[in-house]
C-alpha cells in the first residue's frame, strides 16, 4: 500500500508562483512512477505532470509547459511541482498520484494511477 501525501497549496496572485510537494511512503520511492493531476469545480481531472522513476524523463500538459517544473528527490521520498505565472485558471485541487506500473515515459491519464492522495487548493486570485 502506498500513502501520498500533498503540501503546499495556497492562496496566490495571478502571476506568482508556487510549489507543490508529494510525500510518499510504504513503497521503495524509485519503483513509482509520479503525477500531478488537477481538478477543477464542475471539470474532470486532468494531467498537469508526470516524471519517471528515475526523474530522468519528465512530461507536461500543453497547458503548463513552459511555466511548471516537476522534480522528485528519491532520498527523500518526495517529488515537487514548481509553478510560476500562474493563471487564474490554474485553480483546482491538486492531486499527487503514484503508478506501480509504468517504467519510463509518464503516462497522462488518470486510470493509470494506483494511489492517490488528498489533494491540496491552489487558487489563484486576480
Amino acid at each position: 500500500q502506498v500513502h501520498v501525501v500533498e503540501t503546499g497549496g495556497g492562496l496566490v496572485q495571478a502571476g506568482g508562483s508556487l510549489t507543490l510537494s508529494c510525500a510518499a511512503s510504504g513503497r521503495t520511492f524509485n519503483t513509482l512512477s509520479m503525477g500531478w493531476f488537477r481538478q477543477a469545480p464542475g471539470m474532470e481531472r486532468e494531467f498537469v505532470a508526470g516524471i519517471s522513476r528515475s526523474g530522468a524523463t519528465t512530461r507536461y500538459a500543453d497547458a503548463m509547459k513552459g511555466r511548471a517544473t516537476i522534480s522528485r528527490d528519491n532520498t527523500k521520498n518526495t517529488m515537487y511541482l514548481h509553478m510560476n505565472s500562474l493563471k487564474l485558471e490554474d485553480t483546482a485541487v491538486y492531486y499527487c498520484a503514484a503508478d506501480t506500473t509504468t517504467r519510463f515515459v509518464p503516462i497522462m491519464t488518470a486510470s493509470t494511477y494506483d494511489y492517490w492522495g488528498q489533494g491540496t487548493q491552489v487558487t489563484v486570485s486576480s
